[in-house]
């Protein structure tokens, strides 16, 4: 290309045009002009003799730089393999820490219930946790090195498990002053407790054999044997617990344990033991959760004939749950007063009481008409009705608690904090009543629930939590009250 203005050497810049130049406007070709004037590339000119300007424009090797563009190709493949791998780690490192805030959420879980006393306290639950947290720790430390840098989950998930080694630390300490100490003293105190009970000299009485009624009436109950607090802690002050009652069952070991909602009212979930053994060490429990519409209320509930027998909530209906079907039957108790209109005395809701013994099954409750009096039902277990009840004229509120053997109901009422009293009798043969002083000893102040079971002679009671048992024993039949 040769340009030549006033023939002199200028300097021009090359540039693309779309359109021959004989088509460009006129702003178009003085913007021409104005870039040909940029410094860009060297024109050398001269004149020759017939004055016409000669012009040679020296251009740079402008060749595509293929090898700079392979070059980017192969660098860009292997960031593409690298970044496939980072995110494969990535991926995996996820998966991981999945598990991990899982595992530490279950530890969290554990932690908070060893903190709040919902299970018991032995040194190698310690022992088990702080070896996961060790564990989980060192995994958590391994995970962030290989990560290569900064990562903030993982050294949340880092500081999340040094808070709870921490806190397990400072529980365990706490549980070796105290509840562990505490209780090394119990399971001694229990030791000397049944030492004391295989030695103690009892009168020489004809034994009775369980299920049957050869024998005078109740003289004597042992002292307290204390099994433990109850599995969900201390603030579970109200529930029922004991055996099945039923004299012909063929599961006399199974347990039930219904402790009811912190509120003293709401019975929402049972928890069963086949052995007692099982019971003391907290191993297979099966719980079984009442539907919404089937709650329990109060803590007359029994375990009879395999099936669970207790006030519907908020209602003048009795319930009963077929443990091996979990269906729940509902029937009214005609003329019976509910929620708290005639409890226990110091408990609440306890309006229908459900008793059992050798001759069947029973329900202490009160009616509008007996002015709040106790009245006896008889079920029929067939019909899940009452076939006969018994009026008396001892007050429900004025008692603590109540108990059938043998067709006599017996009551009882508070002497201190720390002993009760049998005090009152109504046999429903005779229809006579009468007054009599037993003494019990108790471990807490309130009785929230007692029961007796035909098949081993034991009252079992739910004493602000805990579960106590007694041995009763009988006068002989020619010695009847």
């Amino acid at each position: 290309m040769s340009i030549c203005l006033q023939g002199k050497p200028i300097n021009v810049t090359l540039i693309q045009v779309d359109a021959p130049m004989t088509d460009m406007e006129d702003e178009d070709v003085e913007l021409f002009y104005e870039q040909l004037q940029n410094d860009s590339y060297n024109i050398s000119g001269s004149v020759d003799e017939s004055g016409r300007c000669l012009c040679t424009v020296i251009l740079p090797d402008n060749t595509f730089p293929m090898h700079r563009m392979e070059s980017l190709e192969v660098s860009s493949y292997n960031l593409s393999i690298s970044v496939q791998q980072e995110i494969s780690k990535i991926q995996s490192y996820q998966n991981t820490l999945i598990v991990y805030l899982e595992k530490l959420s279950n530890l969290t879980h554990r932690v908070e219930k060893v903190e709040m006393g919902d299970v018991s306290y032995t040194e190698l639950d310690f022992t088990l946790l702080k070896l996961e947290i060790r564990e989980m720790e060192s995994l958590a430390l391994q995970l962030n090195v290989s990560l290569e840098g900064s990562n903030i989950i993982v050294e949340t998930l880092l500081m999340e498990i040094r808070n709870i080694s921490v806190m397990v630390s400072q529980l365990e300490s706490y549980d070796q002053n105290n509840v562990l100490a505490v209780r090394r003293e119990i399971v001694s105190l229990q030791k000397r407790l049944q030492d004391c009970q295989k030695n103690q000299t009892v009168p020489s009485l004809p034994p009775v054999v369980p299920g049957t009624c050869d024998h005078g009436g109740l003289v004597n109950v042992t002292k307290p044997f204390v099994v433990q607090l109850n599995w969900k802690g201390f603030n579970y002050k109200y529930g029922g617990w004991g055996k099945d009652s039923f004299v012909n069952t063929s599961n006399k070991d199974l347990l039930f344990l219904a402790p009811l909602n912190t509120d003293g009212r709401i019975m929402q979930l049972v928890r069963f033991h086949s052995a007692y053994d099982d019971l003391l060490l907290y191993k297979n429990p099966t719980d079984k959760s009442l539907s919404s519409n089937n709650y329990g209320q109060g803590s007359g509930m029994i375990l009879y004939n395999n099936f669970l027998y207790y006030n519907c909530y908020n209602s003048q209906y009795m319930c009963r749950m077929n443990l091996g079907t979990n269906e729940v039957q509902r029937q009214i108790l005609t003329n019976a007063v509910y929620n708290n209109r005639f409890s226990y005395a110091a408990v609440t809701y306890q309006d229908m009481d459900f008793a059992a013994d050798e001759e069947g099954l029973w329900v202490i409750y009160s009616t509008e008409e007996s002015a709040g009096n106790i009245v006896i039902g008889k079920l029929n277990v067939t019909s899940f009705t009452i076939e006969r009840s018994w009026d008396t004229t001892q007050y429900k509120p004025g008692v603590t608690n109540a108990f059938m053997i043998c067709g006599v109901l017996y009551a009882t009422k508070p002497v201190n904090t720390r002993r009760e009293e049998i005090f009152y009798m109504y046999d429903t043969h005779t229809r006579n009543e009468g007054m009599l002083s037993i003494m019990m000893d108790k471990m807490m102040e309130t009785i929230q629930s007692l029961q007796y079971n035909p098949n081993d002679h034991k009252l079992y009671m739910y004493n602000d939590g805990y579960l106590v048992n007694y041995d009763v024993t009988f006068l002989p039949s020619s010695e009847s009250q």
